[in-house]
């Protein structure tokens, strides 16, 4: 099974001594960029899915089904393995469950469960909230009992650090590794001293994303037990602003031809596997006999 294979190559990420920055991906074209390049594994970011699909900021309006139909079309582009943010599970434990199963359905490596209250309440002003511990536990406990391949990864996430201290980060990474998740997302660790005491205290393996500048070395990243090390999301901001300024280009009336930084026919026949399909119509278009 494809989808197996590339949940053994994530696991033999988590599994293996080095730290990754993975590629932040976001649909077929980008996904195959980051698997040309030689990434190791796509990130599809909560976020970045919410511009994509909705033209929206993150405030939590993608619904599961959306998101889910996305996270195919990357995973169907190529080899890469998935890692997605699957936010909340889009609601209660039940719900995780359901996440679960039509994430995995879609062909993911993995995926992320955090542990914060969303969508945002009425009358918390942009508070963060964080679910109890048992609550989030529970969801952990969820997202584990409703995968059908064994190899699919379940990653908690917590950013407790950034909003209620170093020692609710520990409980809270403690009750999910004893829930029996394959790995923990941090966000918001800023120091050595943090991530320190993070790996004293959680012996599953690590994920970071928003990490400070005092984290930068992959060497001591991987000695403290972190496996991957997100750097953000700025393939999507790239490409849209390398789209606004060509549109203002044409709009400015400069012609196509004068157009800076257009990709080739070359590089385009590549993203868009022309040969693959060139060699596919000639075999089953063309002439009967061959």
């Amino acid at each position: 099974m494809q989808w197996t294979e590339r949940r053994e190559r994530f696991r033999a990420i988590l599994e293996g001594g080095s730290c990754i920055h993975p590629a932040s991906v976001y649909d077929p074209i980008s996904a195959r960029i980051a698997e040309d390049l030689g990434f190791e594994l796509g990130m599809f970011a909560g976020s970045v899915a919410s511009l994509v699909v909705l033209g929206a900021p993150d405030l939590t309006l993608i619904t599961l089904t959306e998101f889910a139909e996305q996270a195919h079309r990357i995973c169907r582009a190529g080899k890469l393995p998935l890692l997605v943010d699957a936010d909340h599970g889009y609601g209660n434990a039940l719900n995780v469950m359901r996440t679960v199963e039509e994430l995995e359905t879609a062909g993911i490596a993995a995926l992320t469960i955090e542990d914060t209250a969303l969508p945002q309440a009425y009358g918390s002003a942009g508070a963060v909230t964080l679910l109890s511990v048992e609550e989030g536990t529970g969801k952990m406990k969820a997202a584990l009992a409703a995968r059908r391949d064994r190899h699919l990864a379940v990653v908690g996430r917590t950013s407790a650090l950034a909003f209620s201290g170093l020692d609710d980060a520990l409980e809270r990474a403690q009750a999910y590794a004893a829930a029996g998740v394959d790995a923990m997302f941090f966000l918001g660790v800023r120091t050595r001293e943090q991530l320190e005491a993070i790996r004293a205290a959680c012996r599953v393996p690590i994920v970071l994303g928003g990490v400070g500048s005092d984290l930068s070395d992959r060497g001591y990243l991987a000695a403290q037990g972190v496996r991957i090390c997100l750097q953000g999301h700025q393939p999507f901001m790239a490409a849209a602003y390398a789209a606004r300024e060509t549109m203002k280009a044409l709009r400015e009336g400069v012609s196509p031809a004068k157009l800076a930084n257009i990709a080739s026919t070359q590089l385009m026949q590549q993203l868009s596997r022309d040969a693959d399909y060139a060699r596919w119509s000639e075999r089953f278009l063309g002439d009967s006999d061959n």
